[in-house]
């Protein structure tokens, strides 16, 4: 059954009569009682009585002119989904992110996002590991990631998000947690390290070997963590330094004090699939990419 045949028999159901829903509809009153009569045709029976005040529905045409009028309305919903889908306003968008990023400026950009795009399904999924973040988007799990350390990969487009020093959190009594300015590179040598195990962030746990070996100090691992959380309590109790963003000091740990490692800058970028040209995340990067100092 077509859509615009139950059009009309709820218009001739508000309006009492053919005449008035003919005029309503902009159609002559011959062509709707013709499809009033196809449409009593399918039903096998009449849908109105007609009585001293016009058209009345039968036991029948209630019965269509309720559902009728359900019909109607979903499908003035789909069309109206489907038209802010095109339009990047509605659909459901998967985000994964790192620590870094919701500590830092992600936070106050997803806000923003929930804000502006009410009708988007903003799922977050927050991870630990950085190539687990990348193959995510690549197998169509989420829809963007924002992280530190994305995989080089050709089906994925990276842009630079955000820019920030790396830092090292001290515990607050080591003689290093004094200095006001920017910590040597060289502090790397003079503190056992507190980082990630390599089987669990290795692109992370790298990073930081390799500033020690760039400053010329074998790194010495004091203890070991899977959370930032963690890390940063490993830290307060003294068990050594950890490297990381210099985000991360929004935590505010109690018996840990931060001290930005000088010559040395992260970032946080971007990445979705390369041939992702869908309107929501054009709309959603558009956002992100206002908010951002990349």
């Amino acid at each position: 059954m077509e859509l615009r045949l139950l059009t009309y028999v709820v218009t001739i159901a508000e309006e009492g009569s053919v005449s008035g829903a003919a005029r309503r509809l902009h159609l002559t009153q011959p062509t709707l009682s013709r499809q009033l009569r196809e449409l009593e045709r399918q039903v096998g029976g009449a849908l109105f009585d007609r009585t001293g005040r016009g058209l009345t529905p039968t036991p029948a045409g209630e019965a269509l002119v309720r559902r009728a009028r359900v019909v109607l309305a979903e499908a003035r919903a789909a069309l109206d989904e489907a038209r802010l889908a095109g339009q990047g306003l509605s659909g459901r968008f998967t985000v994964t992110f790192a620590g870094s990023g919701i500590n830092g400026p992600l936070g106050a950009a997803l806000g923003r996002l929930r804000r502006e795009l009410p009708r988007v399904d903003l799922r977050l999924r927050e991870s630990f590991n950085d190539a687990e973040m990348s193959q995510a988007v690549l197998d169509d799990h989420c829809d963007l990631a924002v992280q530190r350390l994305p995989l080089r990969d050709a089906r994925l487009a990276t842009r630079l998000w955000w820019r920030e020093p790396m830092t090292l959190f001290l515990p607050e009594g080591h003689p290093l947690a004094h200095g006001a300015e920017p910590a040597p590179l060289s502090a790397l040598g003079q503190i056992p390290l507190v980082l990630w195990p390599r089987e669990v962030s290795p692109r992370s746990h790298d990073e930081i070997i390799a500033l020690c070996h760039h400053a010329g100090v074998v790194p010495r691992i004091g203890a070991e963590g899977h959370s930032v959380q963690t890390l940063l309590a490993l830290v307060a109790a003294g068990f050594g330094g950890a490297v990381l963003a210099d985000s991360h000091r929004a935590l505010r740990r109690v018996g840990v004090t931060p001290r930005p490692l000088a010559g040395t800058s992260t970032g946080l970028y971007l990445v979705w699939r390369a041939g992702d040209t869908g309107p929501l995340l054009q709309r959603v990067r558009t956002v992100l990419t206002e908010l951002g100092q990349g």
